[in-house]
């Protein structure tokens, strides 16, 4: 009878706990046994100054679910490796121990070729959200494409949509306010459907990095020859930005156009007040990429 009862136990202990208790399947599981059908992405979330560990730990987990894996916050006001944001992030843990700090929205996007940023509202002077699935073309056709999204209370201040090429909306009912989290998720989700088809890239855009370079070096240039001065620049400058950005310009269109720049400053006078001479055409041709390079030369 001892013997029977032993083997009994030991015959539940062996089949306990059943599947449906074991908690989520990890991911690596879920690739291996072909039940996850969305691949790892070089896709960027960014967080501009999230308040709360939960909600940044809670995006994480968003992430982790939709198969992006490089968050990065920018100034953020808590602790993101704080327990509640370690809890909430649950098998997402090591994403958010590896998510990078940055002071300023333009250094965590400074490696992007894409930026997409997230509103409820229509902003003045600013291109209207669309639907996510309008953006998802652009998005699948960059290289380092990075969705930014605001603070809790506020979502993102004009300043930070001027340096997002898009803005996208969620659709919701007449409470359009959602969650950090529950926001990361639903635009991850709407991005990422059908990643595996994304077509071939045939040319590699501009850094936003070298973009922003550019948009300073534009605005330097109209305020020069007076084409705005220093209260309109910025109006201005937003048009200019709208145009610019829709032709998702590469890193050599950024040098032809900031040599044009160049050629204007020295027309007008300010490299001569510098002290500065003229620059010959073969040293502006070889600053922008449009110099012919001499294949017989040997090194």
């Amino acid at each position: 009878m001892t013997c029977g009862w032993a083997c009994t136990w030991r015959t539940k202990r062996r089949s306990w706990p059943s599947p449906d208790r074991r908690g989520p399947v990890p991911a690596y599981r879920l690739r291996r046994s072909g039940r996850a059908n969305i691949p790892a992405v070089n896709l960027a979330v960014v967080l501009v100054s999230p308040k709360t560990p939960g909600n940044i730990g809670s995006a994480a987990r968003a992430m982790l679910n939709m198969g992006a894996h490089d968050l990065r916050l920018v100034a953020p006001r808590c602790d993101h490796l704080d327990s509640q944001a370690v809890a909430m992030a649950v098998h997402a843990a090591d994403l958010l121990r590896g998510a990078r700090i940055y002071p300023t929205l333009r250094e965590a996007l400074a490696d992007r070729d894409l930026s997409v940023g997230t509103s409820a509202r229509i902003r003045a002077d600013l291109p209207a959200p669309q639907h996510p699935a309008q953006v998802r073309p652009l998005v699948r056709a960059a290289a380092a494409p990075a969705l930014v999204f605001g603070p809790e209370e506020t979502g993102l201040i004009n300043s930070d949509l001027e340096q997002c090429q898009v803005t996208v909306r969620v659709p919701t009912g007449d409470y359009a306010s959602l969650n950090l989290a529950q926001a990361v998720l639903l635009v991850c989700y709407e991005f990422l459907q059908g990643v595996d088809e994304q077509p071939e890239r045939t040319r590699k855009t501009a850094t936003r990095d070298e973009m922003e370079s550019m948009y300073g070096h534009l605005r330097e240039t109209m305020q020069l020859i007076g084409y705005t001065d220093a209260v309109r620049a910025r109006h201005t400058l937003r048009l200019w930005r709208a145009m610019l950005d829709r032709g998702l310009m590469t890193s050599a269109e950024t040098r032809l156009f900031r040599g044009l720049l160049r050629q204007v400053h020295w027309k007008v006078g300010d490299a001569a007040a510098r002290g500065t001479t003229e620059p010959r055409a073969t040293e502006s041709r070889e600053e922008d990429g449009t110099a012919p390079v001499d294949a017989g030369q040997d090194g």
